[in-house]
């Protein structure tokens, strides 16, 4: 499931590979069997009360469960709506038509708002994209190489006077710096 979406997310097109090339099914995979999966850090005790958006976080269920929940209810929805197929059975037309329901709130899920678990699920594709490529995503600095960022280097004295010259340096990540290795 999460790699069908993830692929209809972010594509791999003309500008480089989509999120499926780029790793973040791993990413999303990782981040939901530790501790953000089970919101080990969060106060999860409640009240449970519909909350605003700069109130962060407000359900019931630990990320991995959200997911867990909402992707048998999505399944459920196109079996349906699209004669007894599953999401990933669904031509890409129809994911797309599926996810824009989920986006807008559009389609109605048994047990989980479909908005809140696709503002979830787009979150953590973006972070599968564009994070280091340390915690399972980015993979070939795919994300920053499209929006032209040059990683956590240490130092860019040599090119604080060089405003609006392109940074000609390949990425580099928190694991693996190479500052000589020009970009090609």
């Amino acid at each position: 499931f999460i790699d069908a979406v993830v692929s209809r997310l972010i594509p791999n097109d003309e500008l480089g590979p989509g999120a499926r090339e780029a790793g973040v099914t791993a990413f999303i995979d990782r981040q939901l069997g530790g501790p953000y999966g089970r919101a080990q850090t969060w106060y999860m005790q409640g009240p449970w009360r519909e909350g605003s958006e700069e109130q962060g976080y407000q359900l019931k269920l630990a990320p991995a469960e959200v997911y867990r929940t909402a992707i048998q209810d999505i399944d459920e929805y196109c079996r349906r709506t699209y004669g007894s197929k599953k999401f990933v059975q669904l031509d890409a037309q129809t994911q797309d038509k599926v996810l824009h329901g989920l986006e807008k709130g559009d389609i109605k899920l048994a047990r989980i708002s479909a908005k809140q678990f696709f503002d979830i699920l787009w979150h953590n594709t973006q972070e599968g994209f564009l994070s280091d490529p340390m915690y399972g995503g980015n993979k070939d600095f795919a994300g920053w190489k499209l929006i032209g960022f040059p990683g956590p280097r240490y130092n860019y004295v040599a090119e604080i006077g060089d405003y609006g010259k392109r940074y000609a340096m390949a990425p580099v990540g928190i694991t693996g710096r190479d500052p000589r290795k020009q970009v090609t």
